[in-house]
């Protein structure tokens, strides 16, 4: 193993919270954004926390941590609070940000741009490594059934969909007439092969905004390649990482075990290999990967069923997680085949209360 091989895989996380005030009703993050790491998103009740890449899990745990406790108080300040769930379970119509890129993107996608609004999302980046980048992909397209570990939510506007609402909503409801934009992509051969993909489908959606009566030029001048896609796993040029676009959000300690255990099968394929194979699994011989129409089918069940479905934990079993240490949020509040707005309300208060808790639950366990 060369020196640069024995390094740390620099990782960072992106995790999207519902704002929300004092009684559970969603509201805009107002003076939250100020905190360092603390982002908008393009509609108005989400707020995203984003760490800097970070060579260990103590580290990525601290920053995120850190980053929570410096936002928690001032929306403590405020009379705000932040919600881990995927959904706002049941809503009114959520308000979008006023920008160029939202624009295009509703009139690219149309009615359906509706599904897109109530999904927040957890994104992993993981570095890039020299001469095995294609091999990180390829492995984080095979480990995207680990959706399941984090569902946080079943519903969308009070009906039951999924245990993965957002999944849902984002990859099968939303980019119905654009499905490649949303979907998980087949393994690539080489990175010319993601280039081709990419090329061909910044075309589709270019296209179809045109269609839709946006000004080609400006389409062009606002989205490139790279951003105008949302498939689950991503190269991102700019930050140099393979980016995982596919879990919920969850509670701090959930997203931050579920990065840690990604990166260790990534680091496992950079160490001894990656190959596509029978059943799948995480070997001394390197991480192997199932056809990715069986990566497929897999998918559909984390999405419908989440950890409920044996065949779900098996695989992710044999592909290196410790299934049972996940307990995912969505079978909690799973039951009704509906849920009511004054019941949204209250169990996103609720899980207000748990992301509190789990923080200053990491904090004193960190500073024993």
């Amino acid at each position: 193993m060369s020196a640069r091989e024995s390094e740390p895989i620099r990782r960072s996380i992106e995790v999207e919270y519902w704002v929300v005030d004092e009684n559970g009703r969603l509201t805009e993050p107002g003076a939250l954004v100020d905190v360092e790491g603390a982002e908008r998103e393009f509609v108005e009740p989400v707020l995203e926390v984003k760490t800097t890449p970070c060579e260990t899990t103590a580290e990525l745990r601290a920053t995120l941590l850190d980053r929570l406790r410096a936002v928690l108080r001032r929306a403590d300040d405020a009379g705000k609070r932040l919600v881990p769930l995927a959904t706002p379970v049941n809503h009114d119509e959520i308000a979008e940000r006023t920008s160029d890129r939202t624009r295009i993107q509703s009139r690219a996608i149309g009615e359906r741009f509706d599904y897109v609004r109530p999904c927040a999302g957890t994104h992993v980046h993981v570095e890039q490594q020299p001469g095995h980048e294609v091999a990180q992909f390829n492995a984080l397209v095979a480990l995207d059934p680990a959706l399941a570990l984090v569902n946080s939510s079943p519903y969308f506007r009070g009906e039951r969909v999924a245990a993965g609402a957002r999944s849902k909503c984002y990859r099968r409801l939303a980019y119905d007439a654009l499905p490649e934009q949303g979907e998980l992509w087949p393994y690539v051969e080489d990175t010319a092969d993601w280039e081709d993909r990419l090329d061909r489908r910044y075309e589709e959606f270019v296209d179809a905004a045109v269609d839709a009566g946006v000004d080609r030029q400006t389409v062009e001048s606002t989205f490139d390649p790279e951003n105008a896609v949302w498939t689950p796993v991503k190269f991102r040029e700019e930050f140099g990482t393979v980016e995982w676009r596919a879990p919920d959000t969850a509670l701090p300690s959930q997203v931050l075990q579920l990065a840690d255990d990604v990166v260790g099968v990534v680091e496992h394929v950079r160490e001894d290999g990656f190959r596509v194979g029978e059943d799948g699994g995480v070997t001394e011989r390197g991480v192997v990967a199932p056809a990715f129409d069986t990566v497929r089918e897999y998918v559909d069940t984390a999405i419908r069923d989440g950890l409920d479905s044996s065949a779900v934990r098996a695989y992710l079993d044999r592909m290196g997680f410790d299934v049972d240490a996940y307990d995912p949020l969505t079978h909690e509040i799973d039951g009704d085949s509906t849920v009511s707005r004054e019941r949204a309300r209250a169990l996103r208060l609720e899980h207000a209360d748990r992301l509190e808790r789990d923080v200053q639950r990491a904090q004193s366990v960190h500073g024993d």
